[in-house]
């Protein structure tokens, strides 16, 4: 910066010279600014099964946690559903040793159409859950004891019984007379299979002759009823165990809330038709959470065999 006034005439006022700025190069004050860089965001596909709504409390839980928890929400306790083998690993101390009738498939006597065919109803039910129909019939170990066992799966068409449950649970009771050995029924069911008419009706009174048939022999049943249990499965088997066990929320009953409802034209309790309800108006005899159903089992077994 220049300035003139030593040595200039009176009265000249200074003159500021601006001198121009050094030229800067380019790339000398770049630490001034950032270099903008374009964002690229990553995604990462999940499986559709790694994460599963709570349908008790709302929570979403990390699926791996929820199995290690045996299907049970560690924050209110809910009892998701299980399938038939879930279940067999989870009171069984190595599975069933036998398998019984694991070929029995269900036929088509009423030719039945609703919204397909029963036939590919059947089929399309044993590509899902891996079995032929909604019970799986056997004989294992608990703790050491020998049991006879019928293990509902409601996956297939709703766990409904058909001629082939109800024959199959009928030839697994007759299994635990002539073995002398208890009976242990797991029961998760929308009830008797409407495409199969009166034929799946039928069921009720040939299982409910069987167990009596057990009962005659003094050897022990024991009945589990999970989430749903309703229906003619509930009419017959599932209530008439020596002792009734239910897991904990579970829907048990004969017709639904709805149906009843609208019948008696009478609003109904709170908590009406779940395990609570019926263990205070004594139709289920104790509710055991799912981790502890195998110890209870085997303490019943101990006290009835």
């Amino acid at each position: 910066m220049l300035t003139c006034g030593a040595g200039f005439a009176p009265g000249c006022r200074p003159v500021i010279f601006k001198s121009s700025p050094a030229p800067i190069e380019r790339g000398r004050m770049a630490w001034f600014r950032k270099e903008k860089q374009k964002l690229v965001a990553q995604k990462r596909e999940l499986a559709a099964d790694v994460w599963e709504k709570c349908d008790g409390c709302g929570e979403i839980l990390y699926t791996r946690r929820l199995e290690e928890n045996r299907r049970v929400c560690p924050e209110c306790g809910h009892h998701f559903q299980i399938s038939a083998p879930e279940y067999v690993d989870l009171l069984f101390d190595d599975g069933l040793t036998e398998e019984f009738d694991p070929g029995l498939r269900s036929s088509d006597p009423l030719e039945f159409v609703d919204s397909k065919p029963y036939p590919l109803r059947i089929a399309q039910a044993e590509e899902k859950v891996g079995t032929y129909d909604a019970v799986l019939t056997g004989v294992g170990r608990i703790e050491g004891r020998e049991v006879c066992a019928g293990i509902m799966d409601f996956g297939f068409i709703g766990g409904s019984m058909g001629s082939v449950v109800g024959e199959k649970i009928a030839r697994m009771v007759e299994q635990g007379v002539e073995r002398s050995s208890p009976v242990l029924i797991v029961s998760a069911s929308g009830g008797a299979r409407m495409q199969e008419g009166i034929f799946s009706l039928m069921q009720l009174a040939k299982t409910s002759a069987a167990l009596q048939r057990l009962a005659s022999a003094g050897l022990p049943y024991i009945s589990i009823l999970t989430h749903p249990t309703t229906g003619g499965v509930t009419a017959s088997y599932a209530m008439l165990g020596d002792v009734n066990l239910a897991e904990p929320g579970a829907l048990i009953g004969f017709a639904g809330p709805r149906v009843i409802k609208e019948t008696i034209r009478q609003d109904l309790p709170d908590g009406f038709q779940r395990s609570e309800f019926l263990r205070e108006h004594g139709m289920v005899d104790r509710i055991v959470p799912r981790g502890e159903m195998r110890d209870t089992v085997a303490l019943l077994l101990h006290h009835m065999t």
